[in-house]
């Protein structure tokens, strides 16, 4: 017993020891931080349409969250059904969107937030709470306090449908066989169409394979007017994705292409200065209106090659089995050209809706020497 007594004894010296020294030091205690005054919406009761469905439907903004250490701030907006707002579970479920460093907003648009709504559990044309807050990051994560939204949602319709684009790019002017622009919503269309070099920028959009009703190019920028001779234009050559709004008669035409990518898509020249420039640097396939697919007809040499979009890895196919046709997206795997020579690559993808459902797992592949 004398033991364990001598032994608790010689513990309290030591811990009243350590007290004694450190308490002359300063205590260190982790400097407040907070919103300096609440986030505001642009608007609290919204009701969405689809026919406005690209329309901004809300802006959330705040003030500037201020840390001791001077670095960029991440701000991030999110959102959730405003009865989950509160308890231990408390924002458990919510919808996060990065708004980036040092940046004091972030719109929606009515898509977007139709989305929000809908994957948060809201029922399509009731008006419903959700409840928007920011966070900020740097050395921690600092929480504002929350504002509440009345949102009434709508169910996106199943839709069928295409109308067409017959212009020069073709060649000839053949409503018969010019590109098609599928329906994604109702009233909205998207397509796809490759201006060669040599062949003409401008086209029409018709409702139907033939003249009874066709849109042409309305008074200023981006917009359609029903039945007018004025001619639709590609800004140049290159492949783009058009996107059609027949319910707002709005129009664009964005830069689109899928391109080949590896060592087998370099030639001898490039790589002289380069030894990766196979991999740096897409060859962009051209967009074939009558097969639905992107081809190229290119010089390969022996080595890998694999497909992206728009010259850049977000976007990105390989073959999990280089035997087979089937192509996957995110697949570190690459065709192998074996001999040099020209060969017809053809990619095929079902894309048409690739900014709400993303795109697919597989889409198809062949390379063929020519």
């Amino acid at each position: 017993m004398k033991k364990y007594i001598n032994k608790l004894v010689a513990l309290l010296t030591i811990v009243m020891f350590a007290t004694s020294c450190d308490s002359d030091s300063p205590l260190t205690v982790l400097q407040s931080v907070s919103f300096p005054a609440p986030i505001t919406s642009s608007v609290n009761t919204i009701v969405l349409t689809e026919a406005n469905a690209d329309n901004e439907a809300v802006t959330i903004s705040w003030p500037a969250v201020v840390f001791p250490v001077e670095a960029p701030v991440l701000y991030t907006v999110q959102f959730d059904l405003t009865v989950n707002t509160k308890g231990k579970n408390a924002w458990l479920n919510a919808k996060a969107f990065e708004a980036g460093n040092d940046v004091l907003s972030k719109s929606f648009t009515v898509r977007d937030l139709n989305k929000i709504a809908t994957d948060l559990g809201l029922k399509a044309d009731v008006a419903s709470a959700i409840s928007a807050r920011v966070v900020a990051v740097m050395d921690r994560s600092i929480y504002s306090n929350a504002i509440d939204l009345t949102v009434t949602t709508y169910e996106k319709a199943v839709v069928f449908g295409e109308i067409y684009m017959p212009g020069a790019y073709q060649g000839e002017w053949d409503v018969n066989t010019a590109s098609v622009l599928t329906a994604i919503e109702k009233g909205i269309y998207l397509g796809y169409a490759t201006v060669q070099q040599g062949y003409g920028t401008i086209f029409k959009v018709n409702t139907a394979r033939n003249w009874t009703e066709f849109y042409g190019a309305g008074p200023g920028e981006g917009n359609l007017e029903k039945m007018n001779d004025k001619n639709l234009e590609f800004p140049g050559v290159g492949s783009y994705q058009v996107k059609v709004n027949l319910n707002t008669l709005k129009w664009s035409a964005t830069p689109y292409a899928w391109g080949i990518v590896g060592p087998a898509s370099a030639t001898a020249e490039q790589t002289a200065s380069d030894p990766n420039y196979g991999w740096n640097h897409s060859v962009p396939m051209s967009y074939d209106h009558k097969t639905k697919s992107w081809k190229i007809t290119a010089n390969l040499l022996p080595g890998a090659v694999k497909i992206r979009l728009n010259d850049d890895w977000a976007v990105n196919y390989g073959p999990a089995n280089p035997e087979t046709n089937i192509i996957d997206k995110d697949n570190g795997g690459a065709y192998t050209i074996t001999e040099a020579g020209s060969y017809e690559v053809t990619f095929t993808i079902d894309e048409t809706d690739p900014d709400s459902k993303g795109y697919p797992a597989t889409a198809t592949c062949t390379i063929v020497k020519k």
